[in-house]
């Protein structure tokens, strides 16, 4: 099992600042809690930062990390793969999820929740 990077964003979004439309939250070193800047608020479920001294003594080790969601699509398409020999088109995978016994439907309410 490949290890996984931390998440940067904090447990409870204080911070948000609203620019250019959407709203903004703070990230911050998933080692020693710097300031890491903004990500944006809508659609990002993930976020790694090291600052840059953090980043000189633990940087090498960041390349043999996986996020999160890497490791659930990585499932999706091995059982794919299994199951039917290649990957299901956007369609297929419709109605796979229909079907709460389906390994994809399975595989669903295990994965990555959006915040």
């Amino acid at each position: 099992m490949p290890d996984i990077l931390p998440d940067s964003r904090p447990r409870e979004q204080r911070g948000a600042k609203f620019m250019q439309g959407i709203f903004w939250i703070p990230i911050f070193c998933a080692n020693c809690g710097a300031d890491g800047g903004f990500v944006p608020q809508e659609n990002c479920n993930f976020a790694f930062y090291l600052c840059t001294k953090c980043c000189e003594q633990w940087g090498g080790l960041a390349g043999t990390y996986t996020v999160p969601e890497e490791i659930f699509w990585a499932k999706v398409r091995e059982a794919q793969m299994e199951k039917y020999g290649r990957l299901l088109s956007p369609l297929e995978q419709i109605e796979a999820l229909k079907d709460e016994h389906h390994i994809l439907a399975k595989l669903a309410r295990e994965g990555p929740k959006p915040n």
